[in-house]
């Protein structure tokens, strides 16, 4: 660890009230978790389970698709 780091983490720690070795262990599980990465066929699916589940209240997204992403919205 660089001493840059051990420094944010002491200032973290004190903001936070939270141990400098509670953060790091935080960190490390932080970490952990995200190298669980979905697999290609699983954000596959995902993405296919969330099709037809939201509405914009537009029925001409699909021709004006350009359009309603180059502006923001107003409504």
């Amino acid at each position: 660890m660089t001493e840059q780091q051990l420094d944010a983490l002491r200032e973290l720690s004190t903001a936070t009230g939270r141990p400098v070795a509670e953060l790091m262990r935080l960190g490390v599980e932080l970490n952990l978790s995200s190298q669980h990465l979905p697999s290609r066929k699983e954000q596959i699916d995902r993405a296919l389970r969330a099709i037809g589940r939201f509405s914009s209240g537009r029925n001409d997204v699909s021709v004006h698709h350009d359009r309603y992403l180059a502006e923001p919205d107003v409504r």
